[in-house]
């Protein structure tokens, strides 16, 4: 074929392609998963209105970075492992998504972290916590903003681990529960655990479990304390108030932070102390201050736990892109990220290099029954910075 009408092809075939190309250039896609049904509904719902508004505050208002549309897609894992680790692979594969973010539940997290690594694109973990995730099953393509069990173990350490103190633990049994069990036990340095009590997400009767764990405690020497670690619903802390378990055997409570609605139980406990990952009414910030006033105009109820946490991962999303001018190559995404701080609704966060967890600052709280507040409010004792908090990297990177 004549050289000139080869070129003159070339130039045809571009033409058709280029509007196509160009179109799909000027997006980045973004999967957000999360368990919209099953136990930790109220956990998923909260991270995606969290990130739909960080995404917004970021971009103020415009949802484009380096001259590309932002465009999210919404996945329900259910809260099944399998249906977790399809919805990436779809997304990766059928939806080109550029990042995938979430998902709610570590187990659903666990299945999905070799998916990221076979299709070699980035996973965002928010807000599912277990230190395996960015520990021993971890590969270079994940990065998390939640907090790691370890992160939740030592700022309640800060609270709970004193010598003369004799803890019990509740906590699901699910690598959320276990490996959170697993970093408390590695904080705990003075404070002696005497008992762990694993129930199922979704138990409804604690009954048996609770009379367990008074069984151990209730003849021990020292301060005795019910330690709960507990993610989703139905909760353990009703229970725990009708038993009156300090009343009638000197048993204190002690936990993290929660969502509001099962902070109402909280308010049975004044005095109580523990650490938690955000309150609403604790992080003094312009972007706090900006998340709850728009949740106030949008809902009429301040901003949850979770609303923060999708607000935080979306920043990060935000703040590497821009870094990248909109790139969404994942190499070069990686190496800006690694290191990378940025503005949360908690504070300033910064990815560690070694292994891609988010350092991030934690909170000692005193609960205060005030008729104000139909929960317990959870009272700034002191903000625990991430340099006071040994966490260690697990991955062996």
């Amino acid at each position: 074929m004549h050289r000139r009408t080869l070129i003159a092809l070339a130039a045809l075939a571009t033409a058709f392609v280029s509007p196509l190309a160009l179109s799909q250039a000027k997006e980045i896609k973004i999967a957000i998963i999360a368990s919209k049904t099953g136990p930790l509904e109220a956990y998923a719902k909260q991270t995606i209105v969290g990130f739909h508004m960080g995404l917004n505050y970021a971009t103020g208002g415009t949802m484009m970075v380096g001259g590309k549309k932002l465009v999210v897609i919404e996945k329900d894992d259910q809260g099944k492992p399998d249906v977790g680790k399809a919805a990436l692979a779809a997304a990766y594969a059928d939806e080109k998504v550029d990042i995938a973010v979430g998902p709610t539940a570590s187990p659903v997290a666990l299945a999905m972290l070799p998916v990221a690594e076979e299709y070699k694109k980035i996973l965002l973990v928010e807000p599912a916590v277990a230190d395996s995730i960015t520990g021993d099953k971890w590969n270079k393509y994940i990065f998390r903003t939640g907090r790691n069990s370890s992160q939740d173990a030592a700022a309640n350490a800060v609270a709970l681990d004193r010598p003369g103190n004799v803890v019990a633990i509740l906590a699901n049994d699910n690598a959320f529960g276990r490996d959170g069990v697993k970093a408390a036990k590695s904080f705990m340095k003075n404070a002696k655990i005497v008992h762990e009590e694993y129930l199922p997400v979704g138990t409804t009767d604690f009954t048996a479990g609770l009379q367990r764990i008074v069984d151990k405690l209730k003849d021990q020497p020292g301060n005795k304390y019910l330690s709960v670690g507990w993610s989703g619903s139905p909760t353990p802390f009703p229970k725990i108030a009708d038993l009156d378990l300090e009343k009638r055997y000197g048993i204190k409570l002690a936990t993290g932070g929660n969502i509001l609605p099962a902070m109402v139980a909280y308010k049975s406990f004044p005095g109580m102390e523990g650490a938690l990952y955000y309150y609403f009414g604790i992080p003094k910030n312009p972007v706090n201050e900006a998340m709850v006033a728009q949740h106030y105009k949008q809902f009429k109820t301040p901003p949850d736990f979770f609303t923060a946490g999708g607000f935080s991962a979306a920043m990060a999303v935000v703040t590497a892109l821009t870094k990248t001018g909109g790139d969404t190559n994942t190499n070069k995404l990686i190496s800006t990220m690694e290191g990378m701080s940025f503005d949360t609704p908690k504070g300033k966060m910064t990815f560690r290099k070694e292994d891609h967890q988010a350092m991030q600052s934690m909170f000692h709280f005193r609960i205060k029954a005030d008729p104000a507040f139909a929960w317990g409010v959870p009272e700034l004792v002191r903000e625990i910075k991430p340099e006071e908090m040994a966490i260690p990297i697990l991955n062996k990177r």
